[in-house]
């Protein structure tokens, strides 16, 4: 690598996993740049939430190896230790499908827990920039409510809010918008489509094709554990070159 040169944030090469004989991943290879959106679509079973889970230490491959930030490298073709796992997560984080908010904390406390009891951080430092993060997407008033005083549209920028305050070089988003009602869905995606404005490094699996023609850098489909097809939204969604992506697309747009 030239001195001009920048590593890429993520770099995951040889990626596999089964589960007993079942091959969910089989050999993946993908690099995402600083700043840039990679979003991974596919039906379910293709190995998308697996290949997310595996870059947050959630799933643990059976080979392959995964990069972020150009210096930090995990190789799990061999024993994986829990110090490992700890420091791939203190490098990415995960927004959830189904918001894993801990019911009995309010949204203050869900969001500093982390930055508290694993990063260790100041309290002030941490509750200072937790209120300026929830205040970014509206939710400030809601500090001290809990998540059963929400809806899901407000955990789920909780859960947004919770992962930015680990300061993460990567943002994982497993489908963000899949368990919300169709009304609810515009505000999460609009604070996702501003993260990515703003220069965030983001892995997303979603279904919302429209969410990723406008910000995706790059889009891969996955079926069967392997990446069908790559490339950017424009040419992927508009010409696709192979079939089996053109059947999912025309399902995808066309369900009828």
């Amino acid at each position: 690598m030239s001195p001009t040169e920048v590593a890429p944030v993520l770099g995951v090469s040889g990626l596999s996993k089964s589960f007993g004989d079942h091959e969910v991943l089989r050999s993946i290879d993908l690099t995402v740049d600083r700043g840039k959106v990679l979003v991974l679509i596919g039906p379910s079973g293709s190995g998308k939430t697996t290949v997310l889970r595996s870059l947050n230490g959630l799933e643990q491959p059976d080979g392959g190896t995964v990069t972020v930030g150009g210096d930090f490298v995990l190789d799990f073709s061999g024993k994986v230790g829990a110090k490992q796992l700890a420091a791939l997560r203190d490098r990415s984080a995960m927004v959830f499908q189904h918001y894993n908010l801990f019911p009995h904390k309010t949204v203050l406390e869900n969001v500093t827990e982390g930055p508290l009891v694993v990063q260790r951080r100041p309290r002030a430092e941490v509750e200072a920039e937790a209120l300026a993060l929830l205040d970014r997407v509206g939710l400030a008033d809601k500090r001290g409510a809990y998540p059963f005083e929400l809806s899901g549209g407000q955990q789920q920028r909780v859960g947004i809010v919770r992962a930015l305050a680990l300061r993460p070089q990567l943002l994982l988003f497993d489908e963000p918008t899949s368990s919300l009602d169709p009304e609810l869905v515009g505000d999460v995606l609009t604070v996702m489509k501003e993260l990515a404005d703003d220069g965030w490094t983001m892995v997303v699996v979603t279904h919302e094709l429209t969410f990723a023609r406008q910000v995706a850098d790059e889009v891969l489909f996955l079926d069967g554990g392997v990446i069908v097809e790559r490339g950017a939204p424009q040419q992927l969604f508009t010409a696709p070159r192979e079939e089996r992506t053109k059947q999912f697309l025309n399902r995808l747009l066309f369900p009828f």
